[in-house]
C-alpha cells in the first residue's frame, strides 16, 4: 500500500473506513501485549518474580532514577521535535512538531520494528500544513538521519569498549548469536544508508534508474509502483537538500544524536536506581543499548514487543547479581519508552483522525462549491 493509499484510508469520511482503520491500529497493540503478559507468566513462575519484587527496596534513590528516566525520554522528544523545526526551517510549530513525534512514535509502537512507522511520518506532516511532496522529503531526511547516526556511532562504541563487555562474556550461544545477528543487521544498515546517502544527495539519478530496473524484475513486480516511487522521491529530495548549509545538516544531526542518546540513557538511570555500586558498568551498559536497539531492527513483533523485555532479560542478566531482577528492570525500561508511547498515542490518535477527517470534509465541500 503507498502513502496516497494510506492518507485517502486515514482521512476517509466513510463510518466503514474509520472503524476497519482504527482496528488496523488497536490489533498490532493488542497481540504485542499478549505476547508480552504471557513472557511475563512464564519467566513469573520460573524465576519466582514475586520474592524479588519484595527484595527490592523502592527508596528514594530509585524514585529519583525512575523520573530522571523519563526526563530521559524527554529529551528524546525534545531531540525530536528539535529536528522536525530544523527541517521545516521553523514552519512547524513547538506544539505541532511534538504533534508529529508523538503520532510517529505510537505508530512505530504498533507496527514491527523491521517494518517501521516512519512510513505515515509525511501523512502527520501534511495534516500540519506541509505540502505532501516535501512532506515525504522530510521524512527521507529523518530516515538517513538516524540510519547515519547507527553507522558513525556504532563502531566508536565497539572500539572504545572490550568486546568480551558489549557482547556478553561466557562464549554462550546467546552471546555468539547476539554478536553475529547485531553484524549482519549493521552491514545491512550501512548499505541502506549508502543508497539513501547516494539516492538525496549524491547521484540520485543514476539510483531512480536502479530502482525502477529492479522494478521491472518479475520477482519486484508487486511492489514495482512503490519501488519507483521511492526514486522519484529521493530525485525530489535531492533538489530541496544540495542548496542546505552546513548548519542545516549539523543541527539536524544533533537533534538526532540528542533523540537516540536520551533513549539508551534511560537504562543507564535505572541501573544506577536498582544496583547500586555498579556504577563502574555505566559505559557497558550504554554501548550495550546500541547493539540492542541495532538488533531490535529486526523484530517481527509490534515496537519489539516481547523480544524487547527477553533481550533485556538476557543481555544485562550477567550485570544482575539477582536473579529475576533484570525482568523487573526491563518492565520499568519500556513503561517509560514503550508503554507510555501507546497511551499518549491512544489520546492523541483519535483526536488526530477525528481533526484530519474535518480537513477532509471541509476541503471535499469547498471543491465542490468551487467547481
Amino acid at each position: 500500500m503507498n502513502m496516497e493509499e494510506n492518507k485517502r484510508e486515514i482521512t476517509s469520511s466513510s463510518p466503514d473506513h474509520k472503524v476497519f482503520s482504527m482496528w488496523k491500529v488497536f490489533l498490532p497493540v493488542l497481540i504485542g501485549l499478549t505476547v508480552v503478559v504471557l513472557m511475563f507468566w512464564h519467566d513469573a513462575r520460573k524465576e519466582n518474580l514475586e520474592s524479588v519484587w519484595h527484595s527490592i527496596h523502592f527508596d528514594t534513590r530509585v524514585a529519583v532514577c525512575i523520573v530522571l528516566g523519563f526526563i530521559c525520554m524527554f529529551g528524546r522528544d525534545f531531540g525530536l521535535t528539535w529536528r522536525f523545526r530544523a527541517l521545516t526551517n521553523r514552519n512547524l510549530s513547538w506544539g505541532q512538531a511534538w504533534k508529529v513525534d508523538m503520532l510517529c512514535e505510537f505508530t512505530n509502537c504498533i507496527t514491527p520494528s523491521a517494518v517501521g512507522g516512519s512510513s505515515l511520518g509525511m501523512v502527520f506532516l501534511n495534516s500540519q500544513g506541509i505540502e505532501m511532496g516535501r512532506a515525504t522529503t522530510l521524512m527521507l531526511t529523518t530516515l538517513f538521519m538516524d540510519e547515519l547516526f547507527f553507522v558513525v556511532s556504532c563502531p566508536i562504541m565497539i572500539l572504545l569498549t572490550p568486546e568480551n563487555a558489549i557482547f556478553a562474556s561466557g562464549g554462550s550461544a546467546f552471546s555468539h548469536g547476539i554478536k553475529y545477528t547485531f553484524w549482519v543487521v549493521y552491514g545491512i544498515i550501512t548499505l541502506w544508508t549508502i543508497l539513501l546517502f547516494m539516492g538525496i544527495i549524491w547521484k540520485p539519478d543514476w539510483i531512480r534508474s536502479l530502482l525502477n530496473r529492479i522494478a521491472g524484475w518479475k520477482l519486484f513486480k508487486k511492489w514495482g509502483n512503490q519501488i519507483s516511487a521511492l526514486g522519484d522521491n529521493m530525485v525530489a529530495t535531492s533538489k530541496e537538500l544540495r542548496t542546505k548549509p552546513f548548519g542545516f545538516w549539523l543541527e539536524v544531526f544533533c537533534g538526532t544524536a540528542l533523540s537516540w542518546t536520551a533513549r539508551y540513557l534511560v537504562v543507564n538511570v535505572l541501573f544506577f536506581g536498582f544496583i547500586p555500586g555498579d556504577d563502574h558498568y555505566q559505559w557497558v551498559i550504554l554501548a550495550r543499548q546500541f547493539v540492542i536497539w541495532v538488533v531490535l531492527m529486526v523484530s517481527p513483533s509490534p515496537g519489539g514487543a516481547g523480544l524487547s523485555e527477553w533481550l533485556f532479560s538476557e543481555y544485562y542478566g550477567d550485570l544482575i547479581a539477582v536473579g529475576g531482577l533484570a525482568l523487573i528492570m526491563a518492565i520499568f525500561w519500556r513503561i517509560i519508552t514503550y508503554y507510555l508511547y501507546l497511551l499518549i498515542g491512544a489520546v492523541l490518535v483519535p483526536i488526530w483522525l477525528k481533526t484530519t477527517v474535518k480537513k477532509h470534509e471541509a476541503n471535499k465541500r469547498h471543491s465542490e462549491v468551487v467547481s
